[in-house]
């Protein structure tokens, strides 16, 4: 463990983690409170990736759907808020709960097939929540809905944007453990062993379908459960959450860091949202009225590292060992 960390990947692991644990205090010493919600939706969005990393990463199952897992959480909270009931006490299990089913019925029919089948079944499910949500008048249909944060009573208050921010550090860093627990246990070998040759898998006893199908409704789960956190961040929920759009983002994160790597999925995310924050005011991309198109230059960025780094961030800290 202890040579593991004066590692260059140990180390820049730590000094991440240790950044991220202090980011509040960092933001409020140097008067940047804007980087506090940057690094809120970082760590939002690094859940979602370190889900989605579960099933591509190390099940080599490429669901281009998993953005509804987003939204199946944020709605949950918001149509219970609309009704009354703001209890995250209730509204959080419900949502992680939702996620799963879900998930669990995807599963059950889009993973009786291979590859483009695979990809295709689980967008098409995704775009048909999607439009859905856009049909919903009563929740603000394509405008979306502004919703109240949960309310966990003399716990934390889901206002304070600092103990929010902390909230959700400690929910990435479980998520971490989940997936590291995940990645060396038994489950966890099968599903490596059936990305590899699931026919041999099945032959040598081993039911690769209900593996696939248990690790895929965990992975929407933690999804439902990224959700549920981006709502509460911005106090709002809208279709835009669960498009194919933000599920092509989710794939472009955790291969940018590294598929099936622990902390893949947090490199990839950081040098994501870095970059979508750097890059327009460098570029001066804002003033020229470019300010969205910023993917212009990530793209090509993207393209090298596949070619030149095909274990994504991951890789530059040199080869693995053990």
């Amino acid at each position: 463990m202890m040579a593991a960390l004066r590692t260059p990947r140990g180390l820049a692991t730590v000094a991440i983690l240790l950044v991220l644990a202090v980011l509040p205090l960092l933001t409020q010493t140097f008067d940047q409170r804007y980087l506090l919600s940057i690094g809120t939706r970082i760590v939002i969005w690094a859940i979602a990736a370190v889900s989605l990393n579960m099933i591509l990463g190390y099940g080599g199952l490429v669901s281009f759907g998993h953005a509804v897992f987003f939204g199946i959480g944020g709605y949950a909270v918001g149509i219970l808020d609309a009704h009354g009931v703001s209890s995250g006490w209730i509204q959080w299990p419900v949502g992680v709960a939702m996620a799963a089913l879900w998930a669990a019925l995807v599963g059950a029919l889009s993973l009786r097939t291979r590859g483009v089948y695979f990809i295709m079944i689980t967008l098409a499910f995704a775009q048909l929540l999607y439009y859905v949500g856009v049909g919903l008048e009563a929740y603000g249909a394509d405008d979306g809905l502004n919703i109240s944060r949960s309310r966990f009573a003399g716990l934390i208050d889901m206002r304070d944007k600092a103990s929010f921010y902390w909230l959700c550090f400690a929910l990435l860093c479980g998520t971490l453990w989940f997936c590291s627990r995940f990645a060396n246990s038994r489950f966890g070998s099968v599903i490596r062993g059936a990305k590899s040759n699931d026919l041999r898998m099945t032959a040598l006893g081993f039911p690769v379908f209900r593996y696939r199908l248990a690790a895929f409704t965990i992975s929407g789960a933690f999804g439902g459960l990224a959700g549920i956190l981006l709502a509460n961040e911005g106090a709002y929920i809208s279709p835009a959450m669960m498009s194919w759009v933000k599920s092509g983002d989710l794939i472009v994160i955790v291969v940018l860091g590294g598929m099936g790597t622990l902390f893949g999925p947090l490199y990839g995310t950081i040098a994501f949202f870095v970059l979508e924050e750097s890059l327009p005011p460098v570029l001066n991309l804002a003033q020229k009225g470019w300010g969205e198109y910023w993917q212009i230059v990530f793209g090509p960025m993207l393209v090298l590292i596949a070619l030149y780094a095909r274990g994504g961030i991951d890789s530059l800290f040199g080869r693995r060992h053990g």
